[in-house]
């Protein structure tokens, strides 16, 4: 017979779910899903503002692991008929067989193309960055000439990589360097690049490299010119849920509580209580009343710095404590912006609706603005967007730190501050176009990669000694994964715990192999 196992899982975000719904698979696992917020998703959940949504930083449905993809598709299959605005505008678009139609159901994965360019110099670059005419058009003689000398050398004399500009440095050279990721760098992490381990670099980064490019482009033409299969290509679609990333976690919860699991919206862990090498149950909060939940296993998706501060009254050590107080995070302020049209003209072939750019994001190089990104919500789904034809919904990302001047700024200065910089850049014509905003406001979104973190691998050991304790997902392990990573961690560990493994080694070796993350074979 069957010992029932009670497990309790902290954070509702794609990790947490997806150990959950792994879980439910097997009657033994009783499951409690602990989540502080309203919300299911994590930074991966969806905004409704009025009748428009919002995706929190953009997240691609892109894995290089086939389980992930056949995870995501079973949860919400794939388009079989055209959606809104590749209808309207004749574009071809992939289609899945027997799929379902996006414009009479709702359960639908979209098959949508990968556009991002960078903005620097009130002109627009590929990213990542494509060797072509256009390219070294925009860039100037002068400035191509002093591009290639700089790769060049720094192909021959490698710098030893002892920080993020090391690692830029000798992939791209220093001009390339300096004008497209030196100042954004800096803008997402509040920190220059060489004060910044190359740790992030290796994480988000890998394998990407003028090289890397260049190989690419000599693939796509040999696939062209002789039918040959490519072993590499820099990704050119994804998936996405009609109604944003939201919508699949959404669907998912919903799944797993049919199948028992338990989720607790509302509910804040503040404390751990940990005997004897284990923890015996966790304490929230809930309404102003504590609720403890004792279990045999516990998941843990919070971040490091909390999880760790959560069980200090239980003797941690003292350097522990330190390394997991001292980890330094980037929190995250979106602002979407309805408006009539934009300023910047549509110069490419794409078709678009309104004949907007093309792009799902666009890298915001500028140095005299602190927007880092902006999204096109338009171009990720026509289905985010009340009214596609007739207004563009765009969302501003900027990055700081909790109660720092941009963090505390008001509405209404941070609204005028955004709206203005969108006509300072030439992204608007001026400030009367626009007709609505909302902002959101994200705590620890981006685990960074500088003070503490060095000393990383103390905490990973301490955490993993405590048998029944199984760190997931981005904050989980303080590693600025994508959503596929993230799950992968969370099957990772369930296999530990149907296994009875006590090696957790395999749970962190995700995402460290050594190819760029949107590199697949």
């Amino acid at each position: 017979m069957n010992i029932m196992c009670n497990v309790i899982i902290i954070g509702a975000g794609p990790a947490g779910l997806t150990a959950a719904y792994e879980l439910s698979k097997n009657e033994k696992y009783k499951v409690i899903m602990l989540e502080e917020s309203e919300d299911v998703g994590g930074i991966s959940k969806t905004i409704k503002y009025k009748q428009n949504r919002m995706d929190i930083g953009g997240h691609r449905f892109f894995s290089k692991d086939e389980t992930i993809m056949n995870f995501w598709k079973e949860i919400m299959p794939l388009q079989g008929e055209k959606a809104f605005d590749d209808k309207i505008l004749g574009r071809t678009a992939e289609l899945e067989q027997n799929g379902p139609d996006p414009e009479k159901e709702d359960n639908v994965m979209l098959i949508r193309h990968r556009i991002s360019r960078i903005y620097y110099a009130r002109k627009f670059f590929d990213y990542p960055i494509e060797i072509k005419p256009e390219t070294f058009k925009n860039m100037g003689l002068k400035k191509t000439i002093q591009a290639g000398c700089s790769y060049l050398k720094s192909s021959i004399f490698k710098r030893k990589e002892n920080s993020l500009e090391d690692f830029y440095i000798n992939r791209f050279g220093k001009v390339l360097y300096q004008m497209f990721f030196e100042k954004y760098t800096e803008k997402v992490w509040g920190r220059h690049p060489s004060q910044i381990s190359p740790d992030w670099g290796k994480q988000r980064a890998k394998g990407l490299s003028i090289a890397t490019i260049l190989k690419d482009m000599v693939y796509k033409i040999l696939k062209i010119k002789n039918n040959k299969n490519v072993e590499i290509s820099l990704i050119e679609k994804f998936w996405y849920p009609k109604y944003g990333p939201g919508q699949l976690w959404e669907r998912l919860a919903q799944i797993i509580e049919k199948k028992g699991v338990m989720i607790k919206r509302g509910y804040k862990v503040q404390k751990i209580i940990k005997q004897n090498g284990k923890i015996k149950s966790v304490i929230c909060l809930h309404d102003g009343n504590e609720e403890e939940f004792a279990g045999d296993i516990f998941i843990s998706s919070m971040p490091l710095k909390n999880l760790v501060e959560n069980i200090k009254q239980e003797q941690v050590p003292e350097n522990i404590l330190d390394i997991a107080s001292n980890l330094p995070y980037r929190d995250f302020i979106t602002i979407g912006i309805l408006v009539d049209k934009l300023k910047i003209k549509n110069e490419t072939t794409i078709k678009t609706l309104g004949d907007i750019v093309p792009d799902c994001w666009i890298y915001v190089q500028e140095p005299d603005v602190k927007v880092g990104r902006i999204q096109i919500f338009n171009n990720w789904s026509p289905y985010l967007v009340e009214k596609p034809k007739e207004n563009v919904w765009i969302g501003l990302e900027y990055f700081c730190k909790e109660n720092d001047d941009l963090w505390n700024m008001s509405e209404e200065d941070f609204k005028n501050m955004a709206i203005n910089e969108l006509t300072k850049i030439g992204i608007l014509e001026n400030t009367t176009m626009v007709k609505d905003v909302h902002i959101e406001k994200i705590k620890k979104a981006y685990p960074a990669y500088f003070d503490t973190y060095e000393k990383i691998d103390e905490l990973i050991k301490y955490l993993n000694e405590i048998e029944n304790l199984y760190c997931i997902g981005r904050n989980g392990q303080h590693r600025y994964n994508n959503m596929d990573h993230a799950m992968l961690t969370a099957i990772e560990a369930v296999k530990d715990i149907k296994e009875n493994r006590k090696d957790k080694s395999n749970i962190w070796k995700v995402n460290t192999e050594k190819r760029y993350h949107e590199i697949k074979r």
